[in-house]
């Protein structure tokens, strides 16, 4: 297993539309495993392989409070939504930035597991948030485009001065 290195928004890397997984291999597993640890590292409880440059239609979520309940979700659709529900979401991709997004209250999705077989999740709450908000992801959407222009721009800005600031300092001779 591996740290993968997260895509940061304004990356144009985050648009890229996911393609479907058509291979259930090995490979497929250790890209699971590592974005598991990706994700737990970070900390994070949703990340879609398009946040680190792999721009398949896959997802790893874990909502648990201890970090013991790991949803792998392959080649998602959202087949049936109900109700509305605003959730205050952030993002691994826009760290230290919270927006509040409008979001599809229960959600019926179908996918495949990593061994490819079809699953059926029926979430609601945060859950439905996590895997909306994932969903995006593979269609290369970003919880900040929920934003007005003027506030996206404000986060695109905020978010090169944390990195301008956490540069370190060249050291003259």
């Amino acid at each position: 297993m591996a740290i993968r290195e997260i895509v940061e928004f304004p990356d144009p890397r985050l648009r890229t539309k996911a393609q479907p997984v058509t291979v259930f291999d090995a490979d497929l597993k250790r890209l699971v495993a590592d974005m598991f640890e990706t994700m737990y590292e970070a900390p994070g409880i949703g990340l879609a392989a398009t946040q680190i440059d792999v721009h398949r239609q896959l997802l790893v979520l874990d909502v648990s409070e201890e970090k013991n309940a790991p949803l792998v979700v392959i080649n998602p659709r959202i087949v049936q939504s109900e109700g509305k529900q605003v959730y205050q979401e952030g993002c691994l991709s826009v760290p230290g930035i919270f927006a509040d997004v409008e979001r599809a209250e229960r959600i019926r999705v179908e996918a495949q597991d990593v061994d490819g077989k079809p699953v059926t999740i029926e979430a609601d709450g945060l859950l439905a948030v996590c895997i909306q908000h994932e969903m995006d992801h593979l269609l290369g959407k970003l919880f900040v485009d929920y934003l007005s222009p003027l506030k996206r721009e404000l986060v695109r800005k905020k978010l090169a001065k944390q990195r301008r600031n956490a540069e370190p300092a060249a050291v003259g001779v």
